[in-house]
């Protein structure tokens, strides 16, 4: 499959990679149809993540099909259309309890932290990615939804519900600014 590989700060290359299998029973194989660089993958490509490692296959945002399941995995089949959640959460831990899904103890590769797509696992800057957790960490697409659309449900809405609504308690009625030149501040749907 073609992927876009980080080779350290500065260093991309659109490459062939190996097609990724399912590795746990709650895995899934999905066909990237849409997918989108975020501020991230700019902080990555700057090298300010250092502990993604030369050779990862970046992107933790995307819509797809769902080309393969785990055996376990019982949300989503064959053929489904799928959004990528930006976070991997197992959804038995201490903190997928409280709903913190983005401090998952169980996520591969760093206890506690959800986010391992184009992190830590190859992610979905590919032909194909492998999301860990399947049943917690992708969701089907409603019929008559656009993959331009629901692709915003992946990071994008998620990371400004989460900043303005959970922490910020912004509620109906109130006013707001959102200053600055960063990706959520500049993004439109």
């Amino acid at each position: 499959m073609k992927a876009l590989v980080y080779h350290g700060p500065g260093q991309k290359a659109w490459e062939d990679a190996p097609d990724p299998t399912i590795e746990q029973p709650t895995d899934v194989i999905v066909q990237v149809d849409t997918t989108t660089t975020c501020g991230t993958d700019l902080h990555i490509l700057k090298g300010d993540v250092p502990a993604v490692s030369p050779g990862r296959i970046l992107g933790h945002e995307g819509v797809g099909t769902v080309r393969q399941v785990g055996s376990a995995v019982t949300t989503v089949e064959v053929g489904d259309r799928v959004i990528i959640s930006c976070i991997s959460a197992c959804g038995s831990c201490s903190y997928c309890h409280q709903g913190l899904y983005a401090h998952c103890l169980a996520s591969e590769g760093a206890s506690g932290i959800g986010w391992i797509l184009g992190h830590l696992i190859d992610g979905t800057q590919a032909e194909l990615v492998r999301v860990p957790f399947a049943d917690n960490s992708v969701y089907k697409v409603p019929e008559g939804v656009s993959d331009e659309a629901a692709v915003m449900l992946s990071d994008i809405l998620p990371t400004g519900f989460e900043i303005g609504i959970r922490y910020g308690r912004v509620k109906p009625g109130d006013v707001v600014a959102v200053v600055g030149t960063g990706r959520s501040g500049s993004r439109r749907s």
